[in-house]
C-alpha cells in the first residue's frame, strides 16, 4: 500500500537520485495523482515543509515507493520562544511628548511621518 494524503513522508535519495545529499525533503503528502508509471515508481503532489513544519513550496514529486521513509513530525514551538507580539507604530502619548498631549501643547511632527 503506497501513501495517502495526509502523511508526512522523508524523501531522499532512496527515493530519487534527485533528492539525495542536502536535496532531502519533509513532504506532506495532499493527493496521490492516479498517473501512469513506470512498476514501483509514484507521482506524489504535496507540501515541502522546513523544520517548523511550516509549507515552503507546493511540489509534485516521482518517486520509488520502496525509498519512501515516513518522517517524524517537527517540533512544535514551546512557549516562550515565539516572537513578542508587535505594537502599533505609534501609540497615544509615544511620540516623546512626556504627556503633554491634549494639554493644549503642541507635539512636533516626526520626519518620517508621511
Amino acid at each position: 500500500m503506497g501513501p495517502s494524503p495526509g502523511d508526512l513522508l522523508t524523501i531522499d535519495g532512496r527515493a530519487s537520485v534527485q533528492f539525495a545529499g542536502d536535496r532531502a525533503l519533509t513532504f506532506r503528502v495532499v493527493s496521490v495523482p492516479d498517473l501512469p508509471t513506470y512498476h514501483g515508481w509514484i507521482w506524489l503532489s504535496g507540501y515541502v515543509l522546513d523544520h517548523r513544519g511550516l509549507a515552503t513550496a507546493k511540489r509534485e514529486v516521482y518517486v520509488q515507493l520502496a525509498g519512501l521513509r515516513p518522517a517524524t513530525a517537527p517540533e512544535a514551538p514551546r512557549a516562550g520562544r515565539q516572537s513578542p507580539p508587535t505594537r502599533p507604530y505609534a501609540l497615544p502619548g509615544d511620540q516623546g511628548d512626556r504627556g503633554t498631549v491634549g494639554q493644549g501643547a503642541r507635539v512636533p511632527a516626526r520626519a518620517d511621518a508621511g
